[in-house]
């Protein structure tokens, strides 16, 4: 004989149970959404990535030849290289130019040589994602127009707790 629940329960009493289990959810779920709101956006996949390199030759050498690379964009005056890697960027910033001097010291034993890296985002809704992050207490430590993998568009940058830049990289202007 199958126990059922009617065996235990009235059908009054079940169908009470049901919605305070229901009206349970609906609170748990709510209370999860305020305490802990998704972010106004999709994450796609890493935009670019910055170098700073000492020799510039050598890195377009190695990027080129070794790894296959093709160069993408000079942008000589600022001192900063990109090749192509599949759909993303690898931006090369010699130490010795405009965007290599403003990060100090070079790559070495107490050095940094990752200047920051790029979260490509599906969509770019800049009052949500100010809101957002000021909820999480995230300062943003830069924004504007930027050229990525995917060509020109909306960028915020912030860091995450051990003090990384961290670039949210929107589509392209007029894509999304």
């Amino acid at each position: 004989m199958a126990v059922t629940p009617a065996r235990f329960f009235s059908s009054s009493a079940l169908l009470a149970f049901l919605r305070c289990a229901i009206e349970a959810v609906v609170v748990v779920t709510y209370i999860s959404s305020v305490m802990a709101p998704s972010p106004p956006f999709t994450l796609r996949q890493i935009d670019h990535v910055v170098l700073r390199v000492r020799n510039l030759d050598a890195s377009l050498h190695f990027y080129r030849d070794v790894l296959g690379c093709t160069l993408d964009k000079v942008q000589e005056k600022i001192g900063l290289w990109q090749v192509r890697a599949g759909s993303s960027l690898i931006d090369l910033v010699p130490l010795d130019g405009v965007l290599g001097k403003i990060g100090g010291a070079g790559p070495g034993l107490e050095g940094h040589n990752l200047d920051h890296f790029a979260l490509q985002i599906d969509r770019f809704d800049d009052a949500a994602i100010r809101a957002h992050l000021a909820a999480h207490d995230v300062r943003i430590t830069d924004a504007g127009q930027r050229y990525g993998a995917q060509g020109t568009g909306p960028s915020i940058y912030i860091l995450d707790p051990d003090g990384n830049t961290v670039e949210l990289k929107g589509p392209p202007d007029g894509a999304g």
